[in-house]
């Protein structure tokens, strides 16, 4: 990965509560923004790594990480109807904006944990499905080393997760109008929704330094995890899902 630093500010853009104050800030408007970002491809990709689980109306335990605006639930109950259902984010902003929707979803059966996901709380052995949504990009290789060992920590033998990122394509002419569009365009439009397009400008800072999910396979692999990388749409997007040994 690149300089682990904001260059604007020369602030470590990695501290978890950089990272916490930038999605309070931006949560009245993410769930926009991230369908404009990814050309509306955003919901298309959240279905198809989502498919990558295998559905069971057994009463299994999920959880979906960094779960944001809750963007992921309506798709993992129709998956596991029969579910108990968890969600773990550390954006206070981001957990109050989504508890309406778990409670139109899930009733009251969704239990919320306001964490940070490399301190948590989360027990040992238990989770047979996890996922994860956009949120990979936001950690640098040390804390991905940390989240890979909870992940293992926190899957059942033989449970599976699914992970999905937004990411520079490999193409150089695909990645450079990617990198135009999300680096330039995004943040002017961030400023109409927030008035504070350096926020928005954070999400390609983010992502031109995580590149893709090829990078971080063999971080993944260190942890008793099998898996295999996904990619959609020629890169734009990239993933990772399988399961624990």
């Amino acid at each position: 990965m690149e300089n682990e630093v904001n260059q604007t500010g020369r602030k470590n853009i990695y501290d978890p509560q950089f990272v916490k104050n930038l999605f309070n800030t931006m949560s009245g408007s993410y769930e926009r923004m991230n369908y404009i970002t990814s050309f509306g491809f955003s919901i298309r990709w959240r279905k198809q790594f989502l498919r990558k689980l295998t559905p069971s109306r057994e009463k299994l335990n999920v959880l979906d990480l960094l779960s944001g605006l809750g963007e992921n639930w309506s798709y993992l109950k129709k998956h596991f109807p029969q579910s108990n259902f968890h969600a773990l984010d550390f954006s206070e902003a981001m957990l109050s904006k989504s508890t309406p929707k778990g409670e139109r979803i899930f009733g009251k059966q969704l239990t919320l944990f306001s964490n940070d996901v490399l301190k948590n709380r989360l027990p040992s052995s238990h989770y047979d499905i996890v996922t994860c949504a956009y949120g990979l990009k936001t950690f640098n290789n040390s804390q991905l080393d940390i989240l890979a060992q909870e992940l293992s920590r926190i899957l059942r033998p033989n449970g599976q997760f699914t992970c999905i990122e937004v990411s520079v394509p490999q193409s150089r002419i695909l990645a450079f109008f990617y990198g135009l569009y999300l680096g330039h365009i995004i943040p002017v439009l961030g400023k109409l929704f927030l008035g504070n397009p350096s926020d928005y400008k954070m999400l390609w800072i983010y992502t031109k330094s995580f590149q893709n999910t090829q990078q971080i396979q063999e971080i993944f692999s260190r942890y008793n995890l099998e898996l295999e990388i996904d990619s959609y749409f020629f890169g734009c997007a990239t993933g990772l899902h399988g399961f624990k040994k």
